[in-house]
Order: C-alpha cells, then sequence, then structure tokens
C-alpha cells in the first residue's frame, strides 16, 4: 500500500479538476476549490468509504470554519491513520490555513492511498449522504443538550440578579457601541481575507512559474534542446500570447518530425 509516496510520483501529476471530480463523484459533494476541503472533513469521510465504519464520522464536522473546528476533524483523521497505521505526517497548520498547494498535494496522496487499497473502484453500497446525516445528527443532539443547559443557567442567574429597570438603557448604549465595533471588525476582516487571496495567489503564481522554468532549463540542455519533444516544449512555452494554437503548432510541428523521421528510416 503506498503510505509513503515520492514528490516524483505520478499521483503528485494528478490536477485539481480531477481531484475535484473525484471527490464530488464519491462523496456526492459540489466543491469548486481545492481550498474547500481545508476542514479535514472530506479526508475523513474518503476514509470512511475506503474502509467503511473504521472513522467515527459522528465526531467529523462538515461545517467546520475556524481553524479550531478544523483541528478537531484533523485529530480525527490522525487517530485513524494510527488505527491503520498509516505513516503519513499530517501538515495541520498548513491544511486549516487553506493554501491551496499544501491542500493540493494531500489530497493527490491520499487519491494515490486509496487508489491503492481499492483499485480506484467506488464502493457501490457506501452512501456518503447517509453517513454524514447520521454524524450530523449526533452533532446537533449533543450540542443542543450543551445548549440548554447554558440557558437554564443563564436564565436562573438572570432571575436572581437585581436592578432591572435600568437594562434597556444599558441595551440601547452596549447596541449602538456593538454595531459600531461589529462594523469595524468586519472591515478588518474583509482587509485580511483579501490579503490572504492575494498571498496565495502569488505563491500559487510563483509555484507554477518555477516548474515551468524547471521546464525551459531542462528543454535548453545540450543534450535535448534539438529533440523534437524539447522543440514542440519550447513553442508552447515561447508563444506570444494565450492563443490556444500554440499547442495545436506544436503537435503539429511533432507530429510532422515524427513522420518525416519515420519515412527516413524506412528509406535506409
Amino acid at each position: 500500500m503506498a503510505t509513503n509516496i515520492g514528490m516524483m510520483d505520478s499521483a503528485y501529476f494528478v490536477g485539481r479538476n480531477e481531484l475535484l471530480t473525484w471527490i464530488n463523484n464519491r462523496l456526492q459533494l459540489h466543491l469548486s476549490r481545492i481550498e474547500e476541503a481545508a476542514s479535514g472533513a472530506v479526508q475523513c469521510q474518503m476514509l470512511d468509504m475506503t474502509y467503511p465504519g473504521v472513522v467515527p464520522m459522528h465526531k467529523v464536522n462538515f461545517d467546520a470554519k475556524t481553524e479550531y473546528d478544523m483541528i478537531q476533524n484533523y485529530k480525527v483523521l490522525q487517530d485513524v491513520f494510527n488505527k491503520l497505521k498509516i505513516e503519513k505526517h499530517i501538515e495541520v497548520n498548513k491544511l486549516v490555513k487553506g493554501r491551496p498547494l499544501d491542500n493540493l498535494e494531500f489530497l493527490q496522496w491520499l487519491k494515490r492511498y486509496c487508489d491503492s487499497v481499492n483499485g480506484g473502484i467506488m464502493n457501490e453500497n457506501y452512501n456518503p449522504v447517509e453517513r454524514r446525516c447520521k454524524g450530523g445528527k449526533e452533532r446537533s443532539s449533543r450540542g443542543s443538550q450543551k445548549i440548554s443547559k447554558s440557558l437554564q443557567t443563564n436564565n436562573m442567574h438572570n432571575a436572581g440578579s437585581g436592578d432591572i429597570g435600568h437594562r434597556p438603557r444599558q441595551a440601547k448604549i452596549y447596541g449602538a457601541n456593538s454595531a459600531q465595533e461589529v462594523q469595524a471588525l468586519s472591515k478588518e476582516v474583509l482587509a485580511l481575507d483579501l490579503k490572504l487571496s492575494v498571498d496565495l495567489l502569488e505563491k500559487e503564481r510563483d509555484f507554477y512559474f518555477a516548474k515551468l522554468r524547471d521546464i525551459e532549463i531542462l528543454c535548453q540542455t545540450p543534450e535535448l534542446e534539438n529533440l523534437p519533444v524539447a522543440v514542440a516544449i519550447k513553442k508552447i512555452l515561447y508563444a506570444a500570447d494565450a492563443k490556444e494554437s500554440a499547442l495545436a503548432e506544436a503537435q503539429e510541428y511533432l507530429s510532422q518530425t515524427l513522420e518525416a523521421g519515420e519515412g527516413k528510416a524506412e528509406e535506409d
């Protein structure tokens, strides 16, 4: 089983669209971005599908939005890894930040692992929606019990306190201040989200630029630069604009070169 997979393994060349299709088809979800799987819930359920019943789905929170809630999901995932003796380090601190590349690599590894267990065949007897609903109901019932106890405690406290007549005026003052604070905090959160989005885009751009630069250097080596494949790749890399014909032109060149080579070989 593929628990330790090298970075040059074909698993890490699986694209995000293929990963999203894999997740959505198997778990009946509608993810449109890799970052939406940052909570760890998807990874937990993928293992639950691969090893039915091994994951305590009632502990998995698909509505996790805060880092604290996401970390709880990854704790469940780590426990399952330990139970199955999967030797894979989970970079929780990076994954919960929603970084596209970190989450992409982890999902690439997960797909490779699950495919190595079940041969890439979907478990037809597994109902992902039902498993999620059962887990959600158990969490909801436990949460409602905690809330009702908290409300009961607050009501008892309020019933025993005095100076009730002064509360409406205080509530108005606090309400006005709270509205201003909420507005200010909302602006801060919006600015922070924008900065994070820009940072993520810049990191992703740098990552793919570095990949393209490595390919360019490889194609420029004396031993390879005149090979038809290297020339075709450079035609795509050095295309003046983002026209679709760059790929078609490279393919046509490669096809003509190969045909010419075959013709020459037949003559010889």
